[in-house]
């Protein structure tokens, strides 16, 4: 692999300013940046909107396209697109989610979903688009069945956390779905029989070589058989399973520990992200973003896997880092989002010999 010797850089690409509060998540949009479309992310604030960025093919600067407002009446925690980039999730402090969709470059709120008891942290679609997953400060976790004309009829409330839920994800190819929480754990959610019966078959906690504080985000490698998460306690940690065998049918296959990634965050790591090419991008409280890749020049009698730091971009932003992600297309760009109210675009570049 070609980050075992070559040294990096995070090269600056533009700083996108429109949002008057902090910004708190970003989503690529996945039908774009291919095939010529392109690129294209969804922002949201606690200014209650969204934004949508769009790169100019001609002059390769980023332009807000949309901003989507008037729907919520609080921050805007989180924002996801369908499979198909059509549809836009939301969720929000004030208690809803929303879809919106995209009618030739207008964004209009086509569904509201209302039942969490308060502030309302996450959206998720699953790969097929006909699930989505909220979760909220409620301690809830609520699976979402989207029928004709975008209505949504909620088909299982979960519970198990036992505090806040800061996050929800689906498998990137199977209807498995993650949780992770201000109780430190994370859990994992299956449908055991035919009618919707979800049902929790596995926490990774602490004494299952988990997190010992609150997990703040996870995502999945693009093959969708590692984890990776993030918490509070200053750790990343890698996890694995046999997904392989669970697509052919065997039944849920568990999840295990694989590393931890300790001692490169001094303060709260809030998102992280996985490339398709599996790189590990981290946005933490100490305003700083950091770039991970697997060690594989490690001594060969150690037994394991392990991840080193590639690069360290100490000031990325003003304010703590809130999100980071990897953009789908085919460019190493990653964007940042942050505290100090800017999204940042950033390329990740050889330094020059």
């Amino acid at each position: 692999m070609e980050f075992v010797d070559g040294r990096f850089e995070l090269r600056e690409v533009q700083k996108l300013e429109g949002h008057t509060d902090r910004v708190w998540s970003l989503a690529w949009n996945p039908a774009t940046g291919v095939a010529g479309i392109p690129p294209s992310f969804a922002s949201c604030s606690g200014d209650k909107t969204v934004r949508i960025w769009e790169q100019s093919p001609s002059t390769g600067s980023w332009d807000c396209k949309a901003v989507l407002e008037e729907t919520h009446t609080r921050t805007v925690r989180s924002c996801a697109w369908s499979p198909s980039g059509k549809l836009l999730a939301t969720a929000s402090f004030d208690g809803t989610a929303a879809i919106w969709e995209n009618v030739g470059g207008d964004f209009e709120c086509v569904s509201t979903l209302e039942g969490h008891e308060s502030e309302v942290k996450s959206v998720s679609w699953n790969a097929s688009g006909s699930l989505l997953a909220t979760c909220g400060r409620d301690k809830t976790v609520w699976i979402w069945e989207v029928q004709p004309g975008n209505e949504c009829e909620c088909v299982a409330v979960l519970q198990g956390h036992t505090q806040d839920v800061k996050m929800v994800q689906w498998h990137p190819t199977m209807d498995v779905l993650f949780s992770c929480s201000y109780d430190n754990s994370i859990k994992i959610w299956v449908d055991e029989g035919d009618d919707d019966d979800w049902g929790c078959v596995q926490t990774l906690d602490e004494p299952n070589n988990g997190h010992s504080s609150t997990v703040w985000a996870f995502s999945f490698n693009s093959s969708g058989d590692k984890l990776v998460t993030c918490s509070d306690d200053l750790t990343l940690k890698i996890w694995a399973a046999e997904t392989a065998r669970m697509e052919s049918g065997v039944g849920y296959v568990p999840w295990r520990h694989l590393c931890t990634i300790a001692g490169y965050h001094d303060r709260t790591i809030f998102s992280v992200h996985w490339s398709r090419e599996g790189i590990i991008a981290s946005g933490a409280a100490d305003d700083a973003v950091r770039i991970f890749v697997e060690n594989i020049d490690r001594d060969s009698s150690v037994d394991g896997t392990s991840y080193k730091l590639l690069l360290k971009e100490e000031k990325a932003h003003d304010m703590d880092v809130n999100s980071v992600q990897w953009s789908p297309g085919e460019h190493r760009q990653l964007a940042s989002a942050s505290d100090d109210g800017t999204i940042k675009i950033w390329e990740l570049a050889p330094l020059p010999c």
